[in-house]
Parts: C-alpha cells; structure tokens; sequence
C-alpha cells in the first residue's frame, strides 16, 4: 500500500525516510548514489537532492530515469514535481560537456553551439578556451584542473575522460593477515574500478574508526605504482608508515616521510599538508610543493580530504592526470567549498552511514553527554564585561571543569581517557592537576610517539592533548574522552572528536563521549550546534548537571 512506503519527497528537494516503514532499508541504498544524508537520528532520517548530489550520481553511471523511478517506487506521497524537474535537468547537465585527450593538449567538446557560446562568454572560463570549431574548444594540458573548477561553479560539470599517466610501477601487495571487511573492498573497488579509464579519482566518506587506511591501502595494490600520501600530521605519517609495513608486502627502504624531521622520497611517500603549505615569512612561494613532481606519482591519497588547504587545492588543480584518492568521515568543509573537492578531487565513489557500521560492531557504540557547568560569580562579570571572542575564551577555560573532569576521570577507574580541548594554558594545568601527561603543538614528535605508544600499552591510561589529537591518531584503546573546550561549534572537529574513541574495542565495550559546556553562555550556544551535528548522525545526546558525576 502506498501509505507505507517509506520516503516522503518534499517540494524542497528534501526528502524524508522512515526508517522502521516496509522498504526503508532497499529505499536506503538506492537514494545513497543520489541525494546527500543531511540528518540520521534514531526514527526519520533527511536526505536532500542537490546539485552535487546528482552530479556524484551521474559521474558513477547512475542515469536520471533511475533517480526518478526510485523516488516514484519508494513515496508515500505523489512526488512533487518541481523535483522530478530538477532531478532531469540537474542530471543532463552532466554529460553536455566532455573532456578528452588529444595529440596536442586536451578537446573540451559540447552538445551543441548554444552551450559551447554560453560557457565561452563566461569570463572565467571563457579565458582557459580556444575555439576550434562551433561546439568544441582546445585546452591546454596544465588547465585542466583549473577549467574543472571552474565549470562546476557556473553549474556545467564536466565528464573527463582525458585519463591519467602512469607513474613507476610499484609490486605492492596486502599481506594474507590484512582481510579487507566487506564494506572496505566495495570502497577500493568502487574508487579504482578494475582500471576502467574513468576509474582512478574520487572520495572514499567512511566514519571515523572504520578503517580509511585500510582503504588507502588496497588503492595502492590495485593501482600498484608509486604513491604520495598527505595527511594531516606528522604523527599521521608515523601511523600511515606503521599500517603500510604491517599490512603490505613493501619493506621499510621502500616507504619514505617528507616531513620537518627528515625530508626524503621513495617509492612510496609520506607528507602533511603543513609541510607542502610553508612558506618563509614574507615568501608567497611555498616551496615544498615541489614535492608534487619529485617523482613520477601513479596515485596521490589525500587523508581528511575535508580539511585540504587552499595552497594543495591549487597545486592539485595542476595533477589532474595523477590518480587521486580522497579519504574522510565528511564531506562537510567549514569554507563551503566542496565543489572544490567534486572537481579536482573527483566524485564521492563510497560512503557509508556512521549508525550502520555501529549495528554490525564494526565501530563502538557511543554514548554522548553534554555537561553543563556554572561559572563562579567573578568570572560571569569578567564574561558579561568582555568582547565576543574573549567571551568564548573566558567560558572555554572556566576553571570549574576542572573538577567536574577530576570527578568523571574518578567515576571511570577502569577507563582510557583521552581529555580533548582547544586553549592550551587550560590543557596544561589540568595535566598539572591530573598529574597526567599533556601533546601539544610544542610537544616534539618523539616525545608524541612515546606518549602515544605508552597509551597503546596501557603504561599511561590518560592523555590530555590540544587540537593536534583531532585528526589520524590510532589510539583504539581509548574509550573514554572529555572535550573541555572546542573551536566555535565546528562540526569537522565534533565527528573528528568522536572518532578519537569509536574504533571497535577487543572486548566489545563501548565508547563514552563528554562535552563540558559553560552555562549561560555562548559556548552553550556553540554546544548545541555541535551536540545537533552529532544527533543528525544518529547519536543521541544526555546533558547533565556536575552533580552526577560527584562520588
């Protein structure tokens, strides 16, 4: 009957899925290709119908007579149809413009004078052209980043099928030891595809926990030729080479790190995205970008592709005949420019929703609590008397969380506790109080590791650590974390947060998340847009007064 159908289509471009309907979960899969999940919490789950989404969609083969007929087959209601509308024309967009490879540079081809004339009187684009004739244009090699780029922003995507150099051949092969979960080799094959020219550039979304290294991982034995690797910290590299001996048949000389500490390449690279973006004071150069044509690259893997700088945007514009592999928990950039990644990265190839690995214990169950903590009387007038910014600051480092994470720590004996914040001076003195080891961004790389490796064996069952324990630290004993102060509201930084504790633990546990909050003030605010992020991905939030926490 069609009153149980599970999706109801909004005029909007919304669309609305319940998930306990007959069907939810066949609606689930055949919606992902198409519409973006906005919001997963525990009865009604949003997706919404954009343009990216479409385009995503069409770039992976999906036809726009098979989004129609899905949202048609799965509607409670009659579909709207300014949707239906938007859908089919959305979706002829991509196709109208095609980009291939000839003799002497690139030919950008149109399906008719009339679009070849409106992209060519844009200005932007108009400049990166040169007719060859009514319908086609010439491009050369080096823009075609650039032109990509810039067709995506007025709205006329591209199907490029100019296709990629290869780079030095590499035999690298996983180990029998390292079993790929279903969901990871659908990710590497869905990236790669067998090898098909418009296989070998996109974005892998897997949760925080789920294993993207792993991903990256059987990338490069499908790829199987010289690969750079960017993340985000030097303390990524060391995971990433960590993961890459362990889990391939590469031997140590074979795995290089370009990083402040040693700068060398090999067959296979690693590098951070703060060493490609240095620059002297002063200097407009940045001249470790030169580590982009070091050596002739088959696949680049950009890790937290979310958090890509602009500098690496730019130079990734000029590798558009290298592979590339983008691998993130969002998509979601802060700077609104995931368009950017759409076109220089490439398409979204995989995702999956954080609460569906959860069911299948492939990432630890989570239970969120916001703690809200009054300030003392002198520190509510320093607050009511002060700018904006230093209001946030002022709350952030309320010195009555201090006893509230002395008093959670407490009723938590058994627990790996990770204490997360943004304000280093609070960082050190609750390090000082808890008589615990603090990283931040003064602490060496050396040191890091020992600390690191010292939580991993349970020497040390508490860390605090500053934002540079946000991204890529491999930590999967660590059940427990307090967030004492975060940046704003930043959504990366939440689902960043969380997935420091949602690896699976060996004995099935799960994973507690704290966020301590000021009452009364703006960081109560900027709480509550982080606690909504985290709900719209399916968790559910308690708030609790310190009272509960006090033996």
């Amino acid at each position: 009957m069609r009153d149980e159908r599970p999706i109801i289509v909004q005029s909007d471009g919304s669309i609305l899925l319940e998930t306990h309907a007959p069907g939810a979960d066949e609606a689930r899969g055949l919606l992902a290709p198409f519409a973006e999940l906005v919001k997963s919490p525990e009865h009604v789950h949003t997706y919404r119908v954009t343009a990216l989404s479409i385009w995503n969609a069409r770039a992976v083969g999906m036809t726009a007579e098979t989004m129609v007929e899905t949202l048609h087959a799965f509607a409670r209601y009659t579909v709207p149809a300014t949707v239906i509308a938007n859908v089919r024309e959305l979706a002829a967009r991509y196709g109208l413009l095609t980009l291939d490879r000839t003799p002497d540079g690139l030919r950008l081809s149109c399906v008719d004078p009339e679009t070849a004339e409106r992209i060519a009187r844009d200005k932007t684009v108009g400049r990166l052209l040169r007719r060859s004739d009514d319908r086609a244009f010439d491009v050369d090699r080096a823009a075609r980043g650039e032109l990509k780029q810039a067709l995506v922003r007025v709205g006329f995507p591209v199907d490029d099928r100019a296709g990629y150099s290869d780079g030095s051949s590499l035999d690298v092969r996983l180990r029998e030891t390292c079993v790929l979960r279903d969901y990871q080799r659908a990710a590497a094959d869905a990236f790669h595809q067998s090898g098909n020219a418009s296989g070998g550039s996109g974005v892998v979304t897997l949760p925080c926990g789920a294993g993207k290294t792993v991903v990256g991982l059987a990338a490069m034995a499908a790829v199987g030729q010289t690969t750079l690797i960017l993340t985000t910290s030097t303390s990524s590299v060391h995971q990433w080479r960590r993961e890459i001996l362990d889990k391939t048949t590469l031997a140590d000389e074979d795995v290089a790190t370009y990083t402040a500490e040693r700068k060398e390449t090999g067959p296979v690279t690693l590098a951070t995205y703060q060493m490609l973006t240095w620059r002297a004071s002063g200097d407009d150069d940045f001249p470790h970008l030169a580590l982009f044509a070091a050596r002739p690259w088959g696949l680049i893997v950009y890790d937290e592709v979310h958090l890509l700088p602009a500098p690496v945007f730019r130079a990734t514009a000029d590798l558009q005949t290298r592979r590339r592999l983008g691998l993130t928990a969002t998509l979601v950039r802060e700077d609104g420019r995931e368009g950017d990644v759409f076109a220089l990265i490439g398409p979204k190839r995989y995702d999956v929703p954080w609460r569906e690995l959860e069911a299948r214990s492939w990432i630890a169950a989570a239970r969120c609590t916001e703690v809200r903590v009054a300030m003392p009387p002198a520190r509510r007038m320093e607050y009511a008397l002060a700018d904006r910014r230093t209001r946030f600051r002022i709350a952030a480092e309320n010195p009555a969380k201090t006893e509230v994470v002395r008093d959670i720590v407490r009723r938590h004996p058994a627990s790996r506790v990770l204490i997360l914040g943004e304000y280093v001076e609070q960082l050190e003195r609750l390090a000082r109080l808890l008589r615990v080891p603090v990283i931040t961004g003064k602490t060496k790389a050396n040191e890091r590791e020992r600390l690191y490796d010292d939580f991993r064996r349970g020497t040390t069952r508490h860390l605090v650590l500053s934002r540079v324990g946000n991204f890529a630290i491999d930590l999967p004993e660590a059940d427990l974390l307090i967030q004492v102060s975060g940046a704003f509201g930043s959504r990366q930084e939440e689902a960043q947060r969380l997935g420091r504790v949602l690896r699976p633990k060996a004995d099935g546990r799960g994973a507690q998340f704290f966020t301590l909050v000021s009452r009364d003030t703006d960081e109560e605010e900027a709480g509550h847009r982080r606690q909504t992020f985290l709900a719209e991905q399916g968790y559910a939030y308690d708030v609790a007064t310190p009272e509960v926490f006090q033996a």
